[in-house]
């Protein structure tokens, strides 16, 4: 009998099967995301921090070729370490699986992963959405549509400043994917607490957002619930410097004649450059932020 295409492990398993809180954590966060040794340091800390909280973290990755939700601490560390791990998005599940390779998984890979394994809710630092320029490139994140037909409930900080967040937002009700604010009709820009955009929904509790979940599940409605978790004003980036950043990187990419899949990188790059660092310490606080509220949640929908 040939292995599952899945593997869970025993504790999210048994976890899952109690009704026991979970909650499901990506890993291009620290395969992609942040520089060695603070990707290991932040992907090990989440799961702690989690684990305080009495929740139960299911890492996501692929490891060696195996789909895995509950990643050990050394398959952790291994990918924390490692130079050839796959960006993996969900048309890439297949390929890494068939070519054994290790890969951090993208929001996209990660929920849909968690909902097969049962796992009711995910934190994320934040979404992908759509690129300035769609309406000629047709770039958009696969986030998106794969969110429109996995019914888990994501906490992130909104999208990234880069992106076309007014877009993104029309995108997500098209797709009729819910965007609660969390304490907040404004939505979240990822580095800054508000993108200049408003949400039409917010809610203040972890039960409000477990009530909204429950009523999702009563209506079998098929897509993510997204709860928009703003930054705290101390530790957000100052606006007006991040919008003078993205101006500044915006010409330097034209100029350089970036464009297509290696804007985001480049872009993402600049900023952190540009901040000397400072940006790299507000992606991680977005992070801790989101991982405690998907604690919060996880623990109110089990009660």
């Amino acid at each position: 009998m040939s292995a599952p295409a899945i593997r869970v492990s025993d504790e999210v398993q048994e976890a899952v099967r109690q009704g026991r809180p979970v909650v499901a954590l990506e890993s291009t966060i620290f395969t992609h995301g942040l520089p060695r040794p603070r990707n290991l340091e932040v992907a090990l800390e989440a799961e702690e921090s989690l684990r305080a909280q009495g929740v139960v973290p299911a890492t996501i990755g692929v490891f060696a070729g195996r789909p895995t939700v509950g990643l050990s601490t050394e398959e952790i560390t291994k990918l924390s370490e490692e130079d050839d791990v796959a960006k993996v998005s969900l048309r890439d599940l297949p390929v890494v699986s068939t070519l054994g390779l290790h890969g951090g998984t993208t929001v996209a890979a990660t929920a849909f992963l968690a909902h097969r394994a049962g796992i009711k809710v995910f934190s994320t630092g934040g979404l992908g959405g759509v690129h300035h320029g769609a309406a000629q490139t047709f770039d958009e994140s696969a986030d998106m549509t794969t969110l429109a037909q996995t019914p888990v409930l994501v906490v992130s900080a909104g999208v990234k400043s880069i992106l076309d967040v007014a877009a993104t937002l029309e995108r997500f009700e098209t797709l009729n994917i819910p965007v609660l604010g969390f304490g907040t009709t404004k939505y979240p820009g990822f580095y800054v607490s508000d993108s200049g955009h408003e949400i039409a929904y917010s809610i203040s509790t972890p039960e409000e957002a477990a009530a909204v979940l429950a009523s999702r599940d009563a209506l079998e409605l098929p897509q993510a619930v997204l709860i928009a978790n703003p930054v705290a004003e101390d530790k957000q980036l100052p606006p007006a410097e991040l919008d003078a950043i993205l101006a500044r990187a915006w010409e330097q990419a034209e100029r350089a004649g970036i464009s297509g899949n290696d804007t985001t990188p480049f872009l993402l790059d600049f900023i952190q450059r540009d901040t000397g660092g400072r940006s790299l310490e507000v992606n991680i606080a977005v992070y801790r932020g989101n991982v405690a509220l998907g604690g919060r949640i996880a623990a109110a929908l089990t009660r």
